[in-house]
């Protein structure tokens, strides 16, 4: 028996069921998403499908300085989401960018010069595309985290900067339990990979007629870059952000 990976537009068509399920959960239960889940699956469409076009092009020229723009559009891209999610964080544009460019270039530099991947758009792009979104989920989730912490132990704040402590001191609590935070899923998706759930690149993999265990080993090695990759960048961007909750004169803001 013969496996085939193509999808005809008549089964992607069918798939739409499984948004109609969600759909119809949405009204039964009045959870007011419908037109969230009904843009999001149609941005989700028309947004790959372009991605795609745009792939099949890099992938056939393959040529390096078009690989590094490839690699520098994802990583603006995750900069600019991980911004809409800062709520209000001043500078939080260039924090994300920093954040995410420089765990980004890390992992990549590793990857290669240890031989796991080539500088090739067929390698470098997916890899690229999986570390920038998992580091602007973590930063996501850092900017809400001194958000919140912020709002909730402004008094206890206000007492350590009274009591002669700087910014710095004044805040390291909040700063470690944010960074703590943002590396949290990724720290939990990697204890329980195997047991739980079978990652993406590894399914893929084996979808592809790779042998499992190679393909377990291509997983083992993402996982250590994801773990690394939310580490560098909720780090990066906590000691950044933090100050941003402070005046020129170490006055916290209101």
């Amino acid at each position: 028996m013969t496996n085939s990976l193509e999808i005809s537009n008549l089964s992607l068509f069918l798939s739409s069921i499984l948004l109609i399920v969600a759909l119809l959960i949405d009204y039964k239960e009045k959870l007011g998403l419908g037109n969230d889940i009904l843009i999001a699956g149609v941005r989700a469409v028309i947004q790959l499908f372009l991605i795609g076009y745009v792939l099949a092009y890099v992938l056939r020229v393959d040529n390096t300085i078009l690989t590094l723009v490839m690699v520098l559009f994802i990583i603006f891209n995750a900069s600019y989401n991980a911004h809409t999610r800062s709520e209000g964080i001043n500078n939080s544009f260039k924090i994300s960018l920093l954040s995410i460019g420089i765990g980004t270039a890390l992992s990549l530099v590793i990857l290669v010069f240890s031989g796991v991947i080539e500088w090739t758009p067929s390698q470098i792009v997916p890899i690229t595309g999986m570390i920038a979104s998992n580091a602007m989920t973590a930063i996501g989730v850092v900017y809400r985290s001194l958000n919140s912490k912020f709002t909730d132990q402004r008094q206890q704040v206000l007492e350590k900067l009274a009591l002669g402590a700087d910014k710095k001191q004044a805040s390291m609590s909040i700063v470690r339990e944010s960074i703590k935070t943002g590396m949290a899923p990724s720290v939990d998706r990697t204890k329980t990979v195997g047991l739980v759930s079978l990652p993406g690149m590894m399914s893929g993999l084996i979808f592809a007629g790779i042998d499992p265990v190679q393909a377990i080993r291509y997983q083992i090695i993402v996982m250590f870059m994801l773990i690394s990759v939310t580490a560098i960048s909720s780090f990066i961007a906590c000691y950044m952000a933090y100050q941003e909750f402070y005046n020129k004169r170490s006055q916290l803001m209101i």
